[in-house]
């Protein structure tokens, strides 16, 4: 595998279509290659909430669509479903309550949680991004569940400590804390330290 980062990302149909852009657009500027499934419910998602139609990647990716490879959700056979295909990680963002509890059952249906049933047995990292709320205790098992396996559970809740004055503001923060958790430089000024240093 070469030296540049490989990132696999599912979007499903929950609410926060903003938040898989934003992922995307900072993974293409880290200059991962991209892996990207979309949901039938996520392309819907993506139209009513961003206002694009037949997934332009340029769109989604602030005009970096040449590191993304897209994959049809239907395929089950595609490459991000082998344990053979290596990778830097996968993140689900966001991760509809259908789809976490699939993976914490240990079944697929599509590529999306194939590919994520795959990154769990590889023993590789998997980012979960649940949207819903309030949760139902089986919400609450499956979470327990999945995080057992090896996943880490990032709920979308931004944090309010570096006084957010527009949208972008609480969506740059989650992103960040997503290419934290795998493991990727972003440059976004969102530290709990760097805000201590500037306010004292």
């Amino acid at each position: 595998m070469t030296s540049r980062r490989r990132i696999v990302v599912g979007v499903t149909g929950a609410s926060g279509a903003m938040y898989a852009m934003r992922t995307l657009q900072l993974l293409a500027a880290a200059d991962c290659e991209i892996h990207l499934v979309v949901s039938k419910l996520a392309r819907r998602l993506i139209n009513d909430e961003l206002g694009i139609k037949s997934l332009d990647l340029d769109q989604l990716t602030d005009g970096r669509a040449e590191n993304v490879i897209l994959h049809n959700d239907g395929d089950v056979g595609a490459a991000p479903a082998s344990g053979s295909f290596v990778h830097d990680g996968m993140v689900i963002v966001p991760c509809s309550a259908n789809t976490l509890g699939r993976i914490a059952g240990g079944m697929t249906e599509n590529l999306v949680q194939r590919a994520a049933a795959c990154t769990l047995k590889e023993r590789r990292k998997l980012v979960l991004c649940h949207r819903e709320t309030p949760l139902t205790l089986i919400e609450i098992e499956n979470m327990a569940a999945v995080t057992r396996a090896g996943a880490i559970v990032a709920p979308l809740n931004p944090g309010f400590y570096l006084q957010p004055t527009r949208i972008e503001d609480l969506v740059d923060y989650m992103a960040a804390r997503i290419l934290a958790c795998l493991g990727i430089e972003h440059g976004l000024d969102v530290h709990w330290d760097e805000h201590l240093k500037r306010h004292r």
